[in-house]
C-alpha cells in the first residue's frame, strides 16, 4: 500500500471504540465512579476493511466534570464535551492528521457490561462496542525484601503475580533457593500469603501480613512460623518507573501526544500497544513491540533514560526515529481494592 493510502487508512481507523465490565444501575454507575462507572480505561477495537484497530478510551473527571482522552498507536488526544449520565455517554473527537482536520460525535450506552454506540463523522458512521480494560493489582511486580531476625537482616525477592481473572501467586527467592506461595489475597492495600520450605525433611510453614504504602513505593509487615514473628520491610523493584506519562513524540513529520503506562509489574501501555515488560537497568529504559498493519509486522522500539520523573529518550521505527520527551502524572487515589 503507497504511504498516502496508509495514512487514509490509519486516519479513519482512528474512529475506534472500546471493551467494558459490568456495569449497573447505582448511584456509582450514574456518578461514573466505582467499577460500573464510566472512570478509568476502555479498550476499543474497530473493523475497517480487512484492518481490525485497537484503542483506547481513558475518562477521569476534574471540577468542571468529565474529560476522556482517545489514545491509539498514532497518538493520544483530547475528547470534548464528554457526558455521561443514567448510562448514556456521549462526546466529540476532534482529530488532525496531516493538516486535515475531522470531527466526529459518538452517542451510546453502557449497559450490562457493555459499551455500545455509534461513531458518526463527515463522511462514515461507525458501530461501536467494548470493555474496560482490567487493572494490575498493586500488589503485583517485585519487591527487594528483608527479614530481621534478632540483629541479622536476611535479603529476599518477593514477586507477586496476575493472572488474567486477577487470581494472584508468586514467589519467594533467596540465598537459600527459591519457593512458591500459595492463597496469596491482597485486598485494601493489605497483602498476605503463605510460604512452605522444606530442608533435610523438616517441613517449615510461614505465613505474611503486609501492607503495601498509600503513597510510597514501600511494603511493611511480618513473618510468623512456630519460631515467632520477624519484622519485614520491602521497596518495590522500578518504583520511579511505574506510574502513567504524558509523552511528547517529535520528529520531522511533526508532533504529537502519547501515553505511556507503566504497571505495577513492568508490563506496560504505549498508547494502545500491549507492552510484555519494560527493562530498566538503573537510569536506563528500554522496551519493544511490534504493531501488525495490512498484514505485516513492524518493530517499535524505545530507548531512554528516566531522572526526576521526566523520561527522555528515542523511539525508533522503520519509518525514522523520533525524539520522546514526558512527565509523569501525579498519582490518584484508586478503590478501595487498591487495584
Amino acid at each position: 500500500m503507497e504511504r498516502r493510502a496508509m495514512l487514509k487508512v490509519v486516519l479513519v481507523g482512528l474512529l475506534v471504540v472500546s471493551f467494558v465490565l459490568p456495569v449497573g444501575v447505582s448511584a456509582q454507575s450514574r456518578s461514573g465512579r466505582g467499577r460500573g462507572g464510566l472512570y478509568g480505561d476502555w479498550r476499543i477495537k474497530m473493523k475497517f476493511g480487512d484492518n481490525e484497530f485497537e484503542s483506547i478510551l481513558a475518562f477521569s473527571r476534574n471540577q468542571e466534570g468529565y474529560t476522556g482522552q482517545w489514545i491509539a498507536f498514532w497518538g493520544m488526544n483530547d475528547l470534548k464535551d464528554v457526558k455521561f449520565e443514567d448510562n448514556k455517554l456521549s462526546f466529540t473527537q476532534v482529530t488532525n492528521f496531516g493538516g486535515q482536520e475531522r470531527t466526529s460525535k459518538f452517542t451510546g450506552a453502557i449497559e450490562q457490561g457493555e459499551l455500545s454506540g455509534l461513531l458518526i463523522g463527515d463522511d462514515r458512521e461507525t458501530e461501536i462496542k467494548g470493555k474496560r480494560a482490567p487493572r494490575i493489582p498493586r500488589a503485583a511486580g517485585s519487591w527487594e525484601v528483608k527479614i530481621k531476625v534478632g540483629e541479622n537482616e536476611y535479603p529476599g525477592t518477593l514477586t507477586i503475580t496476575a493472572d488474567k481473572e486477577g487470581n494472584l501467586g508468586g514467589t519467594w527467592k533467596s540465598s537459600s533457593g527459591e519457593s512458591n506461595l500459595s492463597d496469596v489475597k491482597y485486598e485494601d492495600r493489605k497483602l498476605t500469603f503463605k510460604r512452605v520450605t522444606e530442608r533435610d525433611g523438616n517441613r517449615r510453614e510461614r505465613t505474611f501480613e503486609g501492607t503495601i504504602g498509600y503513597t510510597s513505593p514501600s511494603l511493611e509487615g511480618v513473618f510468623k512460623s512456630d519460631r515467632g514473628e520477624a519484622p519485614t520491610t520491602g521497596t518495590r523493584v522500578g518504583a520511579a518507573l511505574i506510574g502513567t506519562w504524558n509523552l511528547d513524540i517529535e520528529s520531522e513529520r511533526g508532533t504529537h501526544k502519547q501515553r505511556l503506562r507503566v504497571n505495577s509489574d513492568l508490563s506496560a501501555l504505549y498508547g494502545s500497544a500491549v507492552i510484555k515488560k519494560v527493562n530498566l537497568d538503573g537510569d536506563k529504559v528500554s522496551f519493544k513491540y511490534v504493531v501488525t498493519f495490512n498484514s505485516q509486522d513492524y518493530e517499535v522500539s524505545f530507548e531512554g533514560k528516566i531522572a526526576d520523573s521526566k523520561l527522555t529518550g528515542e523511539v525508533k521505527t522503520d519509518r525514522g526515529t523520533s525524539k520522546v520527551t514526558g512527565a509523569k502524572r501525579p498519582s490518584r487515589r484508586r478503590g478501595s481494592s487498591g487495584r
